[in-house]
């Protein structure tokens, strides 16, 4: 039986070649089967020492039924297409997803009892099993169970395995299907309220700054009039001048631009799990970008080391309404298997910001010394508002009562943040992402004091 179908579907296939086909038949007697095959022996034997012919004849019929009925499962031929369907396949952590598996009977026959078996990683819960009972000719049986994590990541599925038994229950035998699937498990996302941090409600908007759009490289201002150019455009002076028609070039509003900076550094923070302060910087920058993007911001992500995605385009953003979901997807699939990088400083992503055109920038940061804290400083200046949360790894590992006391090194560091012109929030620990994003809004417009001791509550 072969395989050819992609996207979790195939035919099953037996474990093992042809040149080990006794082999595999045998490995596959159960415990059944195996006691009747060694009783068969040992009645054989004890009928040529004691010459009785009769015993013979049982030992001979115990050993053989087992082996006949290897032989017969063995060689069945019933050609059945198994596939998989994942609903959905990228789901967020702790979020549930259905797996739904469908087998068919391709073949002229009948099966005997089926056992279905699925294989899951032991994140997503325990391997889940069916009975199948006996599928006509051209019949269908459907099942299906759920999947969870509260970790995100890529975890396969499959393969999808059937265990064949004989009527008698003296054999079985495992056939496969190679078909995999993958299920994507993002970072939490949650929605975020309308502020204005970067001075704009939306990523368009009055008081914008506007850009020409270019029509090709022949384009200058003013331009010769071309057919369908709307008349209203006509630039009389330059048509007076040039003694021709001359029209404007059209203006459309320039989209406004956000950058995500999501440190990854193993060295900022400490614990692992879902509750982790580095779980929560993740969920925080997913939640970030697609607040972003549902307002009209061209987005990119952007890490410690350097590399931002969606890519590297024409200026590495992407958030147009044809791009949209697809950056989104690219975001988040990133997101879900990012990983803590071996780097010690945020250099590489300083590098990488231009001077003053990246608009709006949101960081997600872990603990950082006196160099790393300048580092960052010095990024205000290469971006039109900047806003940071600063999580402090000693804080999260901590009780919440345990947290409060004198102004400390992470203190420190928010100060001088602050004083560069950034929009500093501490994030204690288990603090909701909508709250943060509040305070970021009041702090930037005065309505909390940007004092050291602010944030450590």
């Amino acid at each position: 039986m072969t395989s050819p179908a992609p996207g979790g579907a195939g035919f099953a296939e037996s474990e093992g070649g042809d040149r080990g086909g006794i082999r595999t038949a045998l490995s596959g007697l159960t415990t059944r089967g195996r006691s009747f095959l060694a009783a068969g022996i040992a009645a054989a034997v004890c009928a040529y020492v004691l010459g009785q012919s009769d015993l013979l004849r049982v030992g001979l019929l115990l050993a053989v039924l087992p082996l006949v009925c290897a032989a017969v499962l063995y060689r069945t031929r019933y050609r059945v297409a198994g596939s998989r369907r994942l609903t959905p396949a990228r789901v967020p952590a702790g979020s549930e997803a259905r797996v739904h598996l469908r087998m068919d009977n391709v073949s002229r026959l009948p099966t005997g009892l089926l056992m279905l078996q699925d294989r899951v990683p032991y994140v997503l819960g325990p391997r889940p099993r069916f009975v199948l009972d006996r599928v006509e000719a051209g019949g269908r049986r459907e099942v299906s169970y759920r999947v969870r994590s509260d970790l995100r990541g890529r975890y396969p599925l499959g393969p999808l395995q059937l265990r064949l038994t004989d009527p008698f229950g003296m054999c079985e035998l495992t056939r496969s299907f190679p078909a995999y699937d993958t299920l994507t498990v993002i970072p939490r996302v949650e929605p975020l309220p309308p502020v204005r941090l970067g001075g704009q409600a939306k990523g368009y908007g009055d008081g914008r700054q506007r850009s020409l759009a270019l029509a090709g490289e022949d384009d200058v201002i003013p331009r010769g009039y071309r057919h369908g150019d709307d008349l209203r455009r006509v630039h009389w002076r330059s048509t007076a001048r040039y003694g021709e028609l001359m029209v404007r070039r059209e203006e459309q509003p320039q989209r406004a631009r956000c950058t995500v900076l999501l440190d990854t550094r193993a060295v900022a923070f400490r614990g692992a799990g879902p509750d982790s302060a580095f779980e929560w910087a993740v969920s925080g920058a997913a939640s970030v970008l697609v607040h972003m993007l549902e307002r009209g911001f061209s987005v990119r992500l952007l890490t410690d080391t350097g590399s931002s995605v969606p890519g590297e385009g024409s200026d590495g953003f992407a958030g147009a309404s044809q791009e949209a979901a697809d950056a989104t997807g690219m975001m988040m699939d990133t997101l879900a298997v990012i990983d803590h990088s071996d780097g010690a400083g945020l250099s590489r992503a300083y590098d990488v910001l231009r001077g003053g055109s990246e608009g709006l920038l949101v960081a997600f940061l872990g603990d950082l010394d006196e160099q790393q804290a300048a580092v960052v400083a010095r990024m205000r200046h290469r971006s039109g508002a900047a806003v940071a949360f600063l999580l402090d790894s000693d804080a999260w590992g901590r009780e919440p009562s345990d947290v409060a006391g004198p102004l400390n090194e992470h203190g420190q560091r928010l100060r001088m943040l602050r004083e560069a012109g950034w929009t500093a929030v501490a994030v204690p620990r288990g603090a909701p992402l909508d709250e943060m994003w509040r305070q970021a809004d009041r702090q930037r417009t005065g309505v909390v004091a940007g004092s050291g001791g602010e944030g450590r509550s």
